[in-house]
């Protein structure tokens, strides 16, 4: 499964150290970041709840940039 997810950064060398961040949480298959477009695209591996994980995704992207904000795109 692949969402589409709005965030908040401030510079384009934050938006890729929470790419990398991203891609090294459990459950995620790939991640990546368009800072240009203030747009993270996740696919989520088989079987993990994108909730719980993206959860986890947040709270590994604050630690890049505290102010930083996730949010799913309609």
């Amino acid at each position: 499964m692949k969402k589409t997810y709005q965030i908040d950064v401030d510079c384009a060398n934050c938006a890729n150290k929470m790419e990398a961040a991203a891609q090294k949480t459990t459950g995620v298959k790939e991640a990546s970041v368009n800072f240009m477009l203030l747009k993270m695209t996740v696919e989520f591996e088989d079987g993990a709840d994108p909730a719980a994980v993206m959860k986890q995704v947040r709270k590994n992207c604050r630690k890049v940039e505290s102010d930083c904000d996730i949010f799913l795109k309609d």
